[in-house]
């Protein structure tokens, strides 16, 4: 059958799953373990044992508390201590089981299991042949050829420091920053590249006194920005890291191969073919012309051969490209003497069978054979008869059959079977799952023999093993055993078998590679991996099953048994095993089959190998050059040379063939997707002329759906081609950025449940235009030019169905007008663009009547709409344009895009007669139109063969109100007209699709859309056959959506226009938006929600809001030198509420311009023409529209345009625009600027600023640029800033004000930094929730920490000793808290309120340094970036601020209800129980030195949470009265005891916003 006729998008009759939003990922706050129980702790057992509370006066008169604020903190201390020794001897045996449980390693992170092992000790002592290299390495390039133990690492720590101290010369001589790097090499069959990294950092950490960090692909390091690596690599001077890591960093130039001092390669003789570190040479060591630029390259290996090829030739080869010569001791036998070599044994075993099918096997091999999935399991276990024997073939199916690898397998199936691009009937999957399962049931109810030496149970192999390791492991002993083995599953056999038949004193064990894709190979994590080795290490394990990943890398502990279960593959691999055993008298065992040349030529071959490569490296003179090899690496190179590189321009990323791949993978898995779907993109092979050419296919959300590469001779460099060719399309497009990362991200659902906001009434009812005034100003005259804008959908292909662009005419330019989303297809939006063209198009009589026939057929044939002929109130009219246009339309001549053919059939003819010659091809792809039922419209996809008129309706046919043969079907005449009529009984029948005519393109699909019937049959005779194309009318039914959305942007840009302001189209049209009735009630249920209109004006209002804030601040600030705090408040209050901006909007009429109503049927259509027929023509006069809106959602709107205004001119920085939108709706003389430069032209310098500054102002400046790098060009302004109010202005005739103007203008200017981070931080949360989060970062409690952090502090001045004594005792408080936090950025959040003059400093400086820059915004952003940003790039650990976290709900209890202020909480350690247990923190809430609650948990900032809520269980309730009696609590005495010279609460507190 031909096109399902736009099935799946236009008609919606298939089933398109719908796509959930993107879930965004919980925090898990309750991660620390705690001891404590749940119940409350009983009071009595919070008090000190030796507290006496029957004479607690008395006690009170002969041990008055210490006044002094040190002498009360020591007794508190004290009182702690004693306790808390206590406390920790009355650990219950459930709290120390828990303890011990919790200590458990598989609960410690990897870190800290890394830490815990041995070898993370500072390494010393080299020897000589170490520090021989290490001098070699020093001086040239070289690969350090040792043995495995012999000490490599310790030379790479040696240069690492030489390095590091040469770098930091160089730096303080002003040379650039460079860094090193020490690279792991990553395979993706064996050891997870997290060991790797976190082992060898774990050893440079310990031996480097210099910061370093590590890193690798499982950190999502490949999600990671340049901002984000630029930060690291200023932090650290050497990074650990993959190979894979480092290439990415250098291929999206994060980094430049001239910044690298040091490149470290372990295990180099990975750098062959295009293994990452043969790619890094070739592509940016190489290509680094300027050798002084070029890093120093250190390579460590155990043999430089890792293949069956010639030794010397491949020395020789990684030699060249690695540029170093390859190294090792001069005089062997230190190097001998060091290490133990083991002795080498050959222990030969019987003859294998020949492999062969169990009864189980035949079984299942017989039934299932065909179920691919258990293709390799058969192939296992007929292996596994002749290595292991029958019981372990059998026993493998209960190991990859077990519930979750089923599970497993039957996803594995799913998803294969999903991803096929010829799709099957979903039946074929439910029964290949369906045989899947009978397997697993055949393999639980068939009976296992037990396992025997009798017959054929085991192997001879397995036999001799058998007997050699009860042997080793006859008595309990300290020998270590590693048996190796090439597959996982033989591992896991071998140790299955040794469980049951194994000596009782041997430990067995597993280790084996991570990243397992088939279900007999058997999971295994880092963590097990790292386990594994410290229980081996300790001798809970003392024979380990292996992999080749035992054999390099992993740091595993030394052997006395190795075993060669199979034997190695190559010279390398027998080196590195061997290694493996260093103790004394250890012993190598090679298990060979007897008659087995293979084996025997295997044994002979590493052994002469080996000899060959010492001769070699022995016989290499210290001073050669890399002269005269055999290798030639230009040649080697020569045949990549072919192969097209791109090289960005503006950060110089660069883009290769194999880089392609990768980068094209990593573009695709970024496309929006749900989380069900794998996005990845295809290669289709066809072959051409005898080449390879290569097609990649991507997703249909891709703005590049399909792309050919060039043609190879080979398939690989064709596949690269093609995705080469593919990224630099999207490059092209702009799709890749300039370090060629995605612009997609991955998106986060809005969380909109909780409600905050209040509930508002829409009691006013105001005009609201539905059309834009443009159109009717053109009116009242027959244009004689047109101007075009080209239609245009840009994923064609989501409309299901071929269609062509349309043309829009226009008697004026449209502007440019931004691409917007239509919802062709369930869970997918696809982007119209509205292309306009520069030159117009002169008309002929003719011309405008084709044009004006074909848009009204379109109303009419389509929309069921009958206009009349008159071209002089025409607004726009509709052409056809050709399929394929070209790129770039600007210039183009709009006459020649226009189908003129299409144009003129529809021009002379209504529609296409039928009759019933008709031939049968010509009633396919047709336009049907039911001529007595508007709303029935059809594409016809050809003749039903073997139906009648007369037949009955075929089920599954899309509803209709005569449904008994196919030709009442097709008839929409009333019963006595369908009487009269007669129709011809041999005509054909057509199948054909139904039209959703009704939809919504702006807004996703529902489910009633998405589930309604478009099959239809029909006979053509009753049918009108349009002259519009299909293709003309699958786009026509868009045409309602597009001119709707781009009428809202005229109408808001004429808004603007009125306004006078020059926004962003789509920006203005988001300010103007409301698109409920309660719009402004954020994370609640909408009211009257009007879906598809885009987003609405509420984040605009938000950030809007904040600049208003701090531009009338500014102006404030620049004007009024002589107002003080209190005044500029009243003011700017005055120009910035809702009242002032609702008055100014009503002047303006801005509410016409407010779009409240989503896309309407009844308002799309045009205006000034008569409508003749369809529904609505009988209304005379034009309709007038009215909206409700209540006055704050009018104020908000201003506000939305002015944040609208700002974030226009974002990418260049100017806030001219923004600045006179305030100017605009402020309407005041205390705000007339219109340009940013305008506000320092406003102020007036005083003369306290300008005068001569003194000598200790000069070094107050130089103290504080210290702090923070700003050079003060008037250092009168910082003593201001510093100055507080209760320090009198005349005081040694300086004449200085305080800084409350200042903190006033800071804290606008601090509002802004932060709400400008969390805005582009977090594009997708709601202003409830960044208000929220905001409230964090300006508050009192962190801007107090900050001014301690950076020790504004120490330069107040100011004359109350109130403060002093709070000030003193507050910064006591959290330099504690940051000493006990452990690094934890929210330390702050654990400490009671500062007083307000701490933070007020804070702002006041920001305030000063804006001033003093003469009103520099940069430095504003500067300082934010610099002391600010850090604590809050995890602002999910801010969650509970603004929601009464529970410390400091209890510090204002106490201080505000109650009035105390003699309370602390404090917190300590734990004793460990056993050794490596994660630490566990008790804290203490103490109120005049008692010690009331407590809560333990893993850090400090979870007890004190867990101590807080406690106290405030035991608090709560209790009137101030008898909180003070409870606990003698005097402290409101005191305070009237001084006068009051305390100041008052709100001061203390200061204000959360």
């Amino acid at each position: 059958m031909a096109t399902s006729a736009i099935a799946s998008s236009l008609l919606g009759d298939t089933s398109i799953p719908e796509y959930p939003d993107d879930q965004v990922q919980a925090r898990d706050a309750s991660t620390a373990t705690t001891i404590t129980a749940t119940t409350p702790v009983p009071e009595e057992r919070l008090l000190p044992e030796n507290f006496d509370d029957t004479d607690s006066e008395h006690d009170n008169e002969s041990s008055p508390r210490p006044q002094h604020v040190t002498q009360r903190r020591r007794l508190q201390n004290s009182i702690f201590s004693a306790w808390l020794s206590k406390r920790a001897e009355k650990i219950t045996k459930e709290e120390v089981k828990a303890v011990i449980q919790n200590a458990d390693d598989e609960a410690l992170s990897i870190r800290n299991l890394m830490a815990k092992q041995e070898s993370n000790v500072i390494i010393g002592d080299p020897r000589e042949y170490q520090i021989e290299l290490f001098e070699r390495a020093k001086k040239q390039d070289i690969i350090a050829v040792l043995d495995t133990g012999s000490g490599k690492t310790l030379i790479a720590v040696l240069l690492l420091k030489h390095i590091m101290e040469l770098e930091l010369e160089h730096r303080a001589l002003g040379k650039p920053r460079r860094i090193a790097f020490f690279v792991v090499r990553i395979t993706e069959m064996w050891v997870n590249c997290v060991t790797l990294v976190f082992q060898q950092f774990a050893v440079l950490e310990c031996n480097l006194n210099q910061k370093i960090d590590r890193f690798c692909g499982d950190m999502s390091t490949d999600l990671w920005t340049k901002s984000i690596w630029d930060k690291h690599f200023e932090d650290n001077m050497a990074i650990v890291c993959t190979a894979e890591v480092l290439y990415n960093c250098l291929l999206h130039s994060f980094i430049s191969i001239d910044h690298i001092n040091l490149l470290i390669f372990d295990e180099a003789h990975h750098a062959k073919k295009n293994h990452s570190y043969a790619r890094i040479i070739k592509d940016f060591y190489i290509a680094e012309p300027d050798l002084s630029k070029r890093p120093k390259i250190f390579g460590m290996t155990a043999s430089p051969v890792d293949a069956k090829v010639d030794v010397v030739q491949a020395a020789r080869e990684l030699e060249t490209l690695l540029h170093c010569q390859i190294a090792t001791t001069a005089d062997l036998s230190l190097l001998r003497t060091s290490i133990s070599r083991p002795t080498e044994h050959v222990m030969p075993y019987l003859q294998l069978q020949l492999p062969y099918m169990t009864t189980l096997c035949s079984e299942i091999s017989d039934r299932f054979k065909d179920i691919e999935s258990l293709g390799r399991l058969l192939r296992c276990a007929k292996e596994a008869t002749s290595d292991l024997g029958e019981w372990a073939a059998d026993h493998l199916w209960t190991i990859a059959l077990t519930d979750d690898e089923a599970r497993k397998i039957e996803r594995e199936v799913e998803q294969t079977f999903l991803s096929e691009t010829e799709q099957r009937p979903v039946e074929i999957l439910n029964e290949t799952v369906a045989r899947l399962r009978e397997v697993t049931e055949i393999v639980k109810h068939h009976t296992f023999p037990p396992l025997s030496f009798e017959g054929n149970s085991v192997s001879s192999k397995v036999i001799c093993l058998h007997g050699y390791l009860n042997s080793v492991f006859e008595r309990p002993a300290d020998a270590r055993c590693i048996v190796f083995v090439k597959q996982r599953y033989t591992a896991r056999l071998l140790a299955e078998i040794f469980k049951r038949i194994g000596s009782p004193h041997m430990k067995l064990g597993l280790l084996i590679g991570t990243n397992s894709t088939v279900a007999v190979d058997m999971k295994f994590s880092v963590r097990q991996q790292v386990l594994t080795l410290m229980k081996f290490r300790k001798g809970d394990l003392n024979c380990l099953f292996a992999t080749s990943i035992a054999e390099e890398g992993l740091d595993i502990p030394d052997c006395n048994i190795i075993v060669r279960f199979d034997l190695y593959s190559t010279l390398v691999q027998y080196i590195q095993s061997r290694g493996r055993a260093r103790h004394k008298h250890s012993k190598y065992v090679h298990m060979v089959e007897q008659g087995n040349r293979q084996h025997a030529q295997a044994v002979r071959d590493v052994r002469n190998n080996e000899d060959i490569l010492r001769n070699f490296c022995e016989a290499l003179p210290a001073d050669r050059l890399l002269l005269g090899n055999d290798y030639d690496l230009d040649e080697a190179l020569a045949k990549e040379r072919t192969h097209r590189t791109y090289t960005d321009p503006k950060t110089g990323a660069k883009l290769t063939y194999r880089s392609s791949l990768v980068i094209l993978a990593h573009f695709v898995g970024s496309l929006p997707h749900d989380h069900e779907t794998t996005m990845r993109a295809s290669y289709i092979m066809s072959v051409e002329s005898k080449q390879y050419v290569c097609e990649v296919i991507l997703p249909e959300i891709s703005p590049v759906v399909s792309v050919t590469g060039r043609p190879s001779a080979r398939k690989a460099i064709a596949k690269c081609s093609a995705a080469f060719e593919a990224c630099l399309k999207l490059r092209k497009a702009g799709y890749l950025d300039s370090n060629l990362l995605p612009i997609y991200h991955k998106q986060l659902p809005a969380m909109r449940n909780a409600h905050l906001a209040l509930s508002l009434k829409t009691t006013n009812v105001y005009d609201m235009r539905v059309k834009p005034n443009v159109w009717e100003q053109t009116w009242g005259a027959t244009p004689t030019e047109l101007y075009m804008t080209v239609l245009d959908v840009e994923d064609a292909e989501a409309l299901g169905r071929p269609s062509q662009p349309l043309g829009l005419l226009t008697r004026f330019a449209i502007s440019n007008l931004p691409s917007f989303p239509l919802h062709l297809r369930p869970g997918t939006a696809s982007e119209v663009s509205c292309k306009p063209l520069t030159n117009s198009i002169k008309l002929a009589d003719s011309m405008l009547r084709r044009l004006t026939s074909f848009t009204l057929r379109i109303y009419k044939d389509i929309f069921n709409k009958t206009y009349e002929i008159n071209e002089t109130s025409m607004s726009y009219w509709l052409a056809p344009l050709h399929s394929l246009l070209p790129d770039d339309l600007s210039t183009c001549e709009p006459r020649n895009l226009i189908d003129w053919p299409v144009l003129d059939k529809v021009h002379e003819i209504e529609e296409i007669p039928w009759t019933i010659d008709t031939p049968l091809e010509d009633l396919s792809n047709r336009y049907l139109i039911d001529r007595w039922d508007g709303g029935r419209r059809f594409f016809s996809v050809g003749v039903a063969p073997g139906l009648n008129p007369g037949d009955p309706v075929p089920k599954g046919s899309a509803a209709h109100k005569y449904m008994d043969t196919i030709l009442d079907y097709t008839v929409s005449l009333f019963s006595r007209s369908r009487a009269r009529a007669i129709w011809r009984k041999d005509q054909p029948v057509l199948v054909a699709h139904r039209v959703l005519h009704r939809r919504n393109w702006l807004d996703d699909w529902n489910e009633v859309e998405q589930n309604v019937k478009t099959l239809s049959y029909l006979c053509p005779e009753p049918l009108k056959f349009s002259a519009l194309p299909t293709t003309v009318a699958a786009m026509g039914y868009l045409f309602p959506a597009i001119i709707f959305r781009l009428e809202a942007y005229l109408i808001v840009l004429e808004a603007c226009s009125k306004l006078g302001l020059n926004v962003k189209p789509e920006l203005a049209l988001e300010a103007l938006t409301k698109d409920s009735d309660n719009t402004e009630e954020h994370r609640t249920e909408q009211v009257h929600f009007q879906r598809g209109m885009g987003k609405n004006y509420e984040r605009l209002e938000f950030i809007g809001d904040c600049f208003l804030k701090m531009a009338t601040s500014i102006s404030l600030y620049a004007q009024n030198a002589g107002d003080d705090e209190f005044e500029s408040h009243v003011k700017r209050m005055l120009m910035l509420c809702n009242a002032n901006l609702f008055k100014t909007a009503i002047k303006l009429k801005l509410y016409e311009y407010i779009r409240t109503q989503g896309f309407s049927r009844r308002t799309w259509y045009p205006e000034g023409i008569k409508l003749l027929e369809g529904k609505g023509h009988k209304k005379t006069g034009k309709e007038v529209f009215k909206h409700h809106l209540n006055d704050k959602t009018i104020a908000d709107v201003c506000e939305a345009l002015i944040g609208a205004s700002l974030l226009s001119y974002n990418d260049t920085g100017n806030m001219d625009m923004a600045v006179k939108a305030v100017t605009i709706f402020v309407s005041s003389p205390d705000h007339t600027v219109e340009k940013w430069d305008d506000y320092y032209q406003l102020y007036k310098l005083p003369a306290y600023q300008t005068a001569a500054s003194t000598a200790w102002q000069v070094d107050l400046a130089a103290q504080v640029e210290r702090l923070h790098s700003y050079h003060f060009s008037y250092p009168r302004l910082l003593h201001s800033a510093f100055t507080h109010p209760s320090y009198p202005s005349g005081v040694g005739r300086e004449r200085i004000p305080n800084y409350q103007r200042l903190e006033f203008l800071g804290d606008s200017l601090l509002d802004m930094a932060c709400i400008n981070f969390l805005f582009y931080r977090y594009p997708d949360r709601d202003p409830q929730w960044l208000t929220e989060h905001k409230m964090a970062m300006v508050s009192n409690k962190f801007l107090g920490a900050l001014s301690v952090k950076l020790g504004f502090h120490k330069h107040l001045r100011l004359l109350s000793s109130s403060h002093i004594h709070m000030i003193q005792e507050y910064v006591t408080e959290i330099t504690e808290a940051e000493v006990e936090s452990n690094g934890a950025r929210d330390y702050w959040t654990t400490t009671k309120n500062p007083p307000k003059c701490l933070p007020d400093i804070v702002e006041s400086y920001i305030g000063a340094i804006f001033v003093d820059s003469e009103f520099n915004y940069k430095e504003v952003e500067r300082f934010f970036e610099a002391h600010v940003r850090w604590y809050f790039e995890d602002m999910s650990i801010y969650d509970n601020f603004a929601n009464c976290h529970p410390t400091t709900f209890l510090s204002n209890l106490l201080t505000l209800n109650f009035g105390c202020t003699n309370y602390r909480l404090m917190s300590d350690e734990l004793p460990t129980i056993i050794e490596g247990a994660p630490i566990r923190v008790i804290a203490v809430v103490m109120v005049h030195d008692e010690i009331i609650a407590e809560g333990v948990a893993a850090s400090s900032k979870y007890a004190k949470l867990k101590a807080s809520s406690e106290a405030l269980e035991m608090l709560s309730g209790l009137a101030p009265f008898e909180y003070r009696i409870q606990y003698r609590c005097d402290c409101s005495d005191k305070k009237a005891e001084d006068g009051g010279d305390v100041p008052p609460v709100e001061e203390m507190t200061g204000s959360a916003i």
